[in-house]
């Protein structure tokens, strides 16, 4: 059994909270982590990756919100900005299927994340919405698929939330041993 390897802070300390509050995020910043998402790798440098957002207190922000569950709702109302994340799922170059635009437009998501972690943000990424509606309110054209949630900004208090929500805020971070999700050779088989 090898030791836990060492990583970057950036990625050992992002965290998901879901206490966020509504205080503002200046411009520059904001560009800065599009800006990450910008530079991330993609598939023929296809950059398939569209970011729709909400400013807390405008109507594409409760457009979003509307399009989450009730269980994210709760909480990601106080988030100043909100997210959904779009595929662009048709090369440019070829009018051909892009089967990798999902996998790109998470490569961009998480070069946001750690750029928001390294300015002292929060992102928490959310599967909890609704995809269809999404597409209606925010008038996706064709072969934009939404692919997630997600609310960015400054921490905000626990104990404004209810209990059973503030709750999740103080859940130990846990991940999968690294045995189980790096598999040599082939699954079942012996790695070389």
């Amino acid at each position: 059994m090898h030791p836990q390897p060492a990583i970057h802070e950036l990625l050992s300390t992002r965290w998901s909270p879901v206490a966020f509050s509504p205080e503002p995020i200046d411009d520059a910043t904001l560009a800065a982590l599009f800006e990450a998402a910008r530079w991330a790798p993609s598939c023929f440098n296809a950059q398939p990756w569209r970011f729709v957002i909400g400013r807390h207190g405008t109507e594409a922000h409760a457009r979003i919100l509307s399009t989450l569950t009730p269980g994210n709702s709760v909480w990601a109302a106080n988030a100043y900005i909100l997210v959904i994340s779009v595929a662009h799922e048709v090369f440019s170059h070829n009018g051909k299927a892009n089967r990798w635009a999902g996998h790109d437009v998470g490569m961009a998501s998480m070069s946001l994340a750690v750029e928001a972690t390294a300015r002292g943000l929060f992102v928490h990424f959310m599967g909890g919405f609704d995809a269809a509606k999404a597409v209606e309110l925010l008038g996706l054209p064709e072969h934009h698929t939404p692919v997630a949630a997600f609310a960015i900004g400054h921490r905000g208090d626990p104990n404004a939330l209810p209990p059973e929500v503030a709750a999740k805020e103080a859940k130990a971070r846990t991940r999968k041993a690294l045995a189980e999700v790096m598999v040599e050779g082939a699954f079942g088989q012996p790695g070389g």
